[in-house]
């Protein structure tokens, strides 16, 4: 089975650091896009950052110039480097990839990781 862990969350005051972790892993023959989410309660779904294969990266408007989302794929793990963290990135933060497995007959398809708690306050 293809699973995705996440770590590196925590709680931190407002202007802190942290830095997210997804590992993923199982019968993967390719690794295609992978992205960071977030929700809030009350709320939707919404994508943080995605980067492609290639390393092009693409932000929500409220993070920008604060997260930077980056891959190592020789290891299958992508990262999300929080800084300046504000009251309102308090959410459930998820991983996403969109990867084809072995004999999928070169299906892709879209995981999610169990999703990790960063709370923001002072």
């Amino acid at each position: 089975q293809v699973q995705l862990v996440e770590s590196g969350g925590g709680v931190v005051q407002p202007g802190g650091s942290l830095r997210l972790s997804c590992a993923a892993s199982g019968r993967i023959f390719s690794i295609n896009a992978m992205a960071w989410y977030r929700q809030a309660p009350g709320t939707e779904r919404d994508l943080v950052a995605i980067i492609t294969h290639g390393g092009s990266a693409n932000y929500a408007d409220s993070v920008k110039d604060r997260f930077t989302i980056s891959r190592d794929n020789a290891k299958n793990t992508m990262y999300l480097q929080m800084n300046s963290l504000k009251p309102e990135d308090t959410a459930v933060y998820y991983c996403m990839t969109d990867l084809t497995p072995y004999n999928s007959g070169g299906q892709s398809f879209r995981y999610w990781g169990q999703g990790i708690q960063v709370t923001v306050s002072s």
